[in-house]
């Protein structure tokens, strides 16, 4: 058995200093895993927090300020992580951004940044992560983010759907590239989660709907048959099933967790 074998696994999580990144970072440490977080520089004393806050649970942490849109950056984020905790066994691009606006008032700038974080961001984190888990030669587990919107988009989130449809495919491509790896590929697709990002969401559909702030999180909360939002903790349980080995026969999936919304 190898060093390797013998250590904890390592995860590196993004966008980890809040909502679902965060929750997932959480459980992935509760789980036994040594995780690195990831976020923006803006985000630094959140993800520290999240760092504390694993290390507390006894497993090593690290972090990792990068845009996951830059390649540079994600390449030294990947090798970082790996030289700091020793190997990367599980990535989870989870770092995204959402933008509510009618697709006749979006901007191609818009456009263009949602898709540099939602969609190549996620491609790079794909990208580097399987390198490095391939030169390891061990294989992992590689996770990314989608939606709901990712089977059925939104309106006013035509660029935030369409992004995460693009991920799901790029799923499937990996997850069929890498097989032979020994890596497997799929993603988590939420619903309506009580986080930062859907408090602005509920905010600017409100503001195009006409009506008061909270009441458009209601409006299409009514559609959960589950009949609660979705907190970050529903979503980390799943991840931490991809994360594992129960999942090995499991890869090129994009699934719901989203209270029965949507079926597939």
């Amino acid at each position: 058995m190898s060093a390797q074998d013998k250590s904890p696994r390592v995860a590196l999580v993004t966008g980890a200093a809040r909502g679902i990144g965060k929750g997932i970072a959480l459980r992935l440490a509760a789980d036994g895993l040594d995780v690195a977080v990831n976020d923006i520089e803006a985000n630094t004393d959140q993800l520290k927090g999240v760092a504390d806050e694993i290390a507390a649970t006894g497993r090593r942490a690290t972090t990792v300020v990068a845009d996951v849109s830059a390649p540079d950056a994600v390449r030294s984020m990947v090798e970082h992580v790996a030289a700091e905790l020793g190997q990367l066994n599980v990535m989870v691009a989870n770092a995204g951004i959402a933008n509510v606006k009618p697709l006749l008032e979006s901007t191609p700038e818009e456009f263009d940044h949602l898709m540099s974080i939602n969609l190549r961001g996620v491609y790079l984190c794909y990208t580097e992560a399987a390198r490095q888990m391939i030169k390891q030669g061990t294989g992992g587990k590689i996770i990314g983010a989608a939606s709901i919107v990712a089977y059925r988009p939104f309106p006013l989130l035509g660029p935030y759907s369409a992004s995460k449809w693009a991920v799901r495919g790029l799923t499937q491509a990996a997850a069929m590239e890498w097989a032979h790896h020994g890596i497997t590929v799929n993603a988590y697709c939420p619903g309506i989660v009580g986080t930062a990002m859907w408090d602005y969401i509920d905010e600017k559909l409100a503001e195009n709907e006409g009506l008061r702030k909270g009441a458009a999180i209601e409006k299409y909360s009514e559609l959960i048959h589950l009949g609660r939002v979705s907190v970050p903790e529903d979503v980390a349980g799943f991840v931490s099933y991809l994360a594992s080995p129960d999942s090995d026969y499991m890869t090129g999936q994009s699934v719901m967790i989203d209270g029965g919304i949507q079926f597939s």
